[in-house]
């Protein structure tokens, strides 16, 4: 079987732009893989132009160390997240490709699954007025939704530092979440890596009362000794991965024995088995792997069967069901989030497939993501023009 082209289709939705990426083969056997690049699609579209033929085109999808070793080393600056990302979109599409060609779910080509379900928890619900009532509503709904998880930030446009008054009105926040669920559900607290480490530290202990699962990037990620020194000092756990691209950059966090969980996205960095290789490093210093996943129904089914068969895994990130409907009908197939838990994907491959005439229904748009505009959690960036 060999590799015959490779195509892209970009998405947008409201606030984010999914890339789309099918390799198809002189079988007829198509897989597909995706990526959400935050102001980078272009890119991430250009570098596979560049990539595809020299690295990819001819080569057996089935040998998918190969065609990953080939991207990677071949990319002479060395890869950062368009190239990691680009190879993540191929190296999920030839999974789909070798699952299909003999009849097996991904996640049973990678040691077969550990767990008979898959827990979940909710992103993107919190899309109103930055006031507690509206905080307290929003989570109620997650809820009833099945969610028994809830990752938010409550922190507003906050970067380095926090004036007194909006520190208040972010406990106010996180008090109206912990009321609306309950004390059983989790609550995740998102600080996107905004503050200086003492400012952490003291969000942190204002906020450990509402017992949170863990605070995630609390410090800029390009800093580690940062985050050491804040998470020394932060009693609940800290969690942390999204913005690091390779394992080498992995290797450090884990050494400094900094994190208690890590996120890496597998359409970040380089796919599937990259991260079940990171996550077995991790198993070594008794880290716990919670991926970071704000992709669409592919990117999830890439996930999916991650979890399904990774020892330490704790938990997965979902967004779509607070987005758009039509997003999970680009590529229909995974299980829905039943009282708090994804049954294992089914079908042989991902087990989505990528519905073409929906993808051509929402054409890409100029879409830019500032995490530091006022209401950016609202998740309305499409721009006139």
């Amino acid at each position: 079987m060999k590799i015959v082209d490779v195509k892209t289709h970009v998405v947008s939705t409201a606030w984010r732009n999914l890339t789309y990426v099918r390799v198809l083969t002189d079988e007829g056997i198509e897989g597909v893989g995706e990526v959400r690049m935050i102001n980078h699609t272009d890119a991430l579209v250009g570098y596979l132009a560049e990539a595809v033929p020299n690295h990819v085109i001819g080569h057996d999808p089935r040998n998918i160390e190969d065609i990953v070793r080939r991207m990677y080393l071949n990319d002479y600056a060395r890869p950062g997240e368009i190239a990691m990302s680009a190879i993540a979109t191929i190296e999920m599409a030839c999974w789909d490709i070798f699952g299909k060609s003999v009849g097996l779910p991904v996640y049973q080509l990678l040691g077969g699954a550990v767990r008979d379900k898959i827990k979940a928890y909710a992103n993107g619900w919190y899309t109103v007025e930055r006031t507690p009532e509206e905080f307290h509503a929003a989570a109620k709904r997650a809820v009833a939704r099945g969610y028994h998880a809830l990752k938010f930030d409550p922190f507003g446009a906050g970067f380095y530092e926090l004036e007194r008054g909006e520190r208040v009105k972010i406990i106010g926040l996180v008090e109206a979440v912990r009321d609306a669920i309950g004390p059983e559900a989790e609550i995740m607290l998102e600080m996107h890596g905004r503050f200086n480490p003492v400012t952490a530290v003291a969000m942190a202990q204002e906020l450990a009362r509402f017992d949170p699962s863990w605070v995630e990037e609390p410090v800029p990620p390009e800093n580690l000794v940062a985050l050491k020194k804040a998470s020394e000092q932060i009693t609940v756990p800290v969690a942390t991965g999204e913005r690091i691209h390779s394992r080498y950059d992995f290797r450090e966090l884990l050494e400094l024995q900094a994190a208690d969980i890590i996120q890496p996205d597998i359409t970040h960095i380089g796919g599937i088995l990259e991260t079940k290789k990171i996550a077995a490093w991790a198993d070594a210093y008794y880290v716990l792997v919670a991926p970071h996943n704000v992709g669409g129904a592919v990117a999830t089914a890439a996930a999916l069967h991650f979890a399904a068969s990774t020892p330490n895994f704790k938990i997965q990130e979902h967004f779509n069901d607070f987005a758009e409907e039509w997003v999970k009908k680009l590529a229909p197939g995974n299980p829905e989030v039943v009282d708090g838990y994804f049954a294992l994907p089914q079908g042989p491959g991902l087990g989505v497939t990528l519905d073409l005439d929906e993808v051509a229904r929402h054409p890409r748009q100029h879409v830019f993501f500032n995490l530091y505009d006022e209401d950016w959690h609202k998740r309305q960036t499409i721009k006139e023009g």
